[in-house]
């Protein structure tokens, strides 16, 4: 055989490059699901990181919950190995409280743990969680400080602008984070008692990125494709959080708008959806948890109306899957 004949050798497999690290854990895409109590359970986490989402964050934990050996709470902590890069993000306001539930939370090997300094919710601010938090930048670096000594695993934040327009102080908070060792910054666009009633600031998320010199993730009002690389344009945030837009539409991580997902595959990531929760909450807790869900996936389906009552108030999950089944492409279709 002479060199000409000689066999070519096979083209090196190049391994992807991640987008950017969380300290130690490299992440392979912009687009992230958002923690939202009641939807990013292990069911969902799981469907999402399949169809394409870098990484997922459980729902809030509470820390009080967690000392306290709350059934609900530790059912919480569930999570397969599908679901990986996955965060554990944990609400309280006392210090001590959060950095001995984060030490309870390590041995379930999180890839890391988010502090939540964004939930706006009434009943979490009040005790003085969540963005109730934001008031006091210096207690934030204190609690973020302590979090990052008490466990091995990166520390992010999530956060909001401040307590209200008239106290905007993102970067103060932002500069608190880093300084005390977080790994990652997601902000979300709007204050606490903006909640969700206005737009999103997306000139304040860029303004973070600039200030601090770790992952900043962009969230509030990406509500279809497009807006993605509007905000990172915007932004320039590393990566994208995505929520109330991605209840019922998984397919957003996938870059596909609801229009563009035919039903067939619509009703099949459904039947999905439904014996992940059978499996998790059992039959009939499983078929009542999956029909919040349900809801939002059948948005913008031309479902024949006689149906919904049956498909929402279903309590079997056969009698979901037959009615499900029903439906036929050009009834389900947009």
């Amino acid at each position: 055989m002479t060199l000409s004949e000689a066999p070519a050798r096979p083209a090196a497999i190049t391994a992807p490059a991640p987008a950017f690290w969380v300290r130690d854990v490299p992440i392979y895409g912009e687009l992230v699901l958002a923690p939202m109590a009641g939807y990013t359970d292990r069911p969902y986490r799981g469907i999402c990181r399949r169809l394409g989402a870098a990484w997922v964050v459980t729902e809030l934990l509470s820390a009080e919950g967690l000392l306290h050996a709350s059934e609900r709470t530790r059912q919480m902590l569930a999570f397969g190995e599908d679901e990986r890069p996955l965060a554990m993000q944990l609400f309280g306001r006392d210090a001590a409280v959060l950095e001995a539930a984060a030490r309870l939370v390590e041995p379930f090997a999180p890839d890391f743990m988010d502090l939540n300094l964004g939930c706006s919710v009434p009943k979490v601010t009040k005790t003085g969680a969540g963005a109730g938090l934001l008031s006091d930048p210096a207690n934030v670096g204190r609690i973020m400080a302590r979090l990052t000594r008490a466990v091995r695993v990166p520390v992010t934040a999530k956060i909001r602008l401040g307590p209200e327009r008239e106290t905007l102080n993102y970067l103060e908070v932002a500069r608190a984070l880093e300084d005390n060792g977080a790994a990652l910054i997601a902000v979300h666009g709007r204050t606490r008692h903006q909640r969700y009633n206005e737009p999103a600031d997306w000139d304040a998320i860029a303004a973070v990125k600039q200030a601090v010199h770790i992952p900043v993730v962009g969230n509030g009002d990406v509500n279809v494709v497009a807006d993605i690389a509007r905000m990172k344009a915007h932004t320039g945030c590393d990566a994208v959080m995505i929520g109330r837009a991605a209840q019922g539409h998984p397919w957003i991580f996938q870059y596909r708008d609801r229009k563009d997902v035919p039903w067939e595959e619509r009703r099949a990531v459904m039947l999905e959806h439904l014996e992940r929760m059978v499996a998790h909450y059992g039959p009939r807790y499983g078929v009542i948890h999956f029909r919040k869900h349900l809801v939002r996936y059948l948005r913008g389906a031309a479902v024949p109306k006689a149906l919904y009552p049956a498909l929402l108030e279903a309590t079997q999950p056969e009698a979901l899957r037959a009615l499900l089944g029903s439906i036929a492409a050009g009834d389900g279709g947009q």
